[in-house]
């Protein structure tokens, strides 16, 4: 359970002078000392909640005390935000060093220009990149569904997409429903919010899956629905029923007005906005269930509305489900000290900071390898012999070498007639570089392990 902040109940401005009423009193020596908490992170950068902060204070110090001290700092700097919630109450927010990394990655690597620009540094390699990338858009999908329960393995989820086959159980058609809804948001990227919007997100995401438990795309009538932690106490009462279509009307409201002029004193970045929208929707709890892939899923809606579209590719979901009791928390420390955003906000952006990280380092990797390969294929001779398309599925097959393909899967990926995609992959196999076997009506191809083809090569 997550420990309250003390003096929780008084201004900080308030609890400020009380306390340092009580420290000139009775421990007037580590004056000092307790003044060195006047700031807003440790001394790791790290934006604490009491409920962490209480044990990196030394033994010799009173840490409701030393909390004061930080609090009273955080709240001169401290932004509002939005109202939430019945009553209302004002979200605020401040700068950490994280987030303003977060900004800064996010926007000189995943705009639509640095985007263009990776992938003409691979030059002839685009489509190459194009059929890799397709990978980590299926990654959020099913990383989504996996942090709400689903016990389908990756392995298994990514060959139902691959293979377009229908899902079997509800946990497969959680997963097709979060490949539907983030298809969805990409698709109405240049559309304005709205509540209807939000309802058919969640439609989409949910339809066909449980529909008593989740009534697609309808709003929850009842407050019987709460937030339950691991020992199955309550951990977050929703706002009631009463009044949420309401509430969500003026969230629209909020996400659709403009805060872009950077000169004005309403500028908001874009990923603040973004990830205001993800908590606000895991907050209002509007449905009686899938609320988390329906915040996460308009995170991305309103990321790619800016233009942020490596977002597409990019899984925030993959380290969130590493650790879901701290992003659970996240959601817990701010509602507990007052509405205080910086807890969330500073979390998502520590999680996006990785994602952007991994996102560059697979396009490295995507060059590097692709480089490397055709060196390859140009000393063995093979080079001159291969399509473009040829070169293409081959660096594909050889940085997985579970891969399967399908003709139909290529044509799609690699924007070809049935044809070419069908003579390629043939093209392939005589070569002795694929095999293929038959599935049910399809044939199914993949690479041959680099050994084999060495073999039958020099044979």
């Amino acid at each position: 359970m997550v420990k309250n902040p003390p003096y929780n109940n008084e201004s900080s401005s308030g609890a400020f002078s009380k306390v340092l009423g009580l420290i000139v009193q009775d421990d007037i020596e580590k004056l000092s000392d307790y003044f060195e908490y006047q700031r807003i992170v440790d001394e790791k950068g790290r934006y604490l909640h009491f409920d962490k902060f209480r044990y990196k204070v030394p033994p010799n110090i009173n840490p409701s005390w030393a909390w004061v001290f930080m609090r009273h700092a955080r709240s001169q700097q401290l932004q509002p935000l939005l109202k939430l919630g019945e009553p209302e109450q004002v979200c605020h927010y401040l700068l950490t060093p994280v987030m303003q990394k977060a900004f800064s990655l996010v926007d000189r690597h995943t705009n639509s220009a640095a985007l263009d620009i990776m992938s003409r540094r691979i030059g002839e390699k685009v489509q190459l990149s194009r059929y890799l990338i397709s990978d980590l858009i299926e990654d959020e999908a099913i990383s989504s569904s996996q942090l709400e329960g689903s016990a389908t393995t990756t392995i298994v989820a990514k060959e139902m997409l691959k293979q377009q086959r229908k899902p079997r159980t509800p946990d497969e058609k959680m997963i097709i429903g979060n490949y539907k809804m983030m298809q969805f948001a990409w698709e109405k990227r240049h559309e304005s919010l709205s509540v209807d919007m939000i309802a058919k997100m969640h439609r989409i995401g949910t339809e066909g899956i449980d529909d008593v438990r989740y009534t697609p795309g309808i709003f929850r009538k009842t407050d019987d629905v709460v937030v339950v932690g691991r020992d199955d106490e309550i951990v977050h009462q929703p706002p009631p029923a009463l009044g949420v279509r309401q509430r969500l009307k003026n969230l629209v409201e909020w996400v659709n007005t403009c805060h872009d002029d950077a000169a004005s004193d309403i500028y908001i970045h874009p990923l603040v906005k973004s990830i205001t929208l993800h908590f606000a929707i895991g907050y209002e709890h509007p449905f009686r269930d899938g609320n988390g892939r329906v915040a996460r899923g308009l995170f991305y809606w309103l990321m790619f509305k800016y233009d942020y579209i490596a977002f597409r590719y990019i899984s925030i979901s993959m380290l969130l489900k590493k650790a879901p009791t701290k992003y659970a928390c996240s959601y817990l420390y701010t509602e507990t000290d007052h509405m205080d955003l910086t807890y969330f906000f500073d979390y998502q952006s520590r999680i996006i900071v990785q994602a952007i990280m991994s996102f560059l380092d697979a396009y490295k990797k995507i060059r590097e390898d692709a480089e490397r390969f055709d060196r390859w294929l140009w000393d063995s001779g093979l080079y001159g012999r291969l399509s473009d398309k040829q070169r293409t599925l081959l660096n594909i097959a050889k940085d997985d070498a579970f891969r399967l393909f399908t003709i139909r899967q290529v044509q799609e990926n690699l924007g070809c007639s049935y044809n070419t995609a069908a003579t390629t992959l043939n093209g392939l196999v005589d070569f002795k570089l694929f095999s293929k076997k038959k599935s049910g009506r399809e044939w199914m191809y993949s690479m041959n392990s680099r050994q084999e083809i060495l073999q039958k090569w020099q044979s």
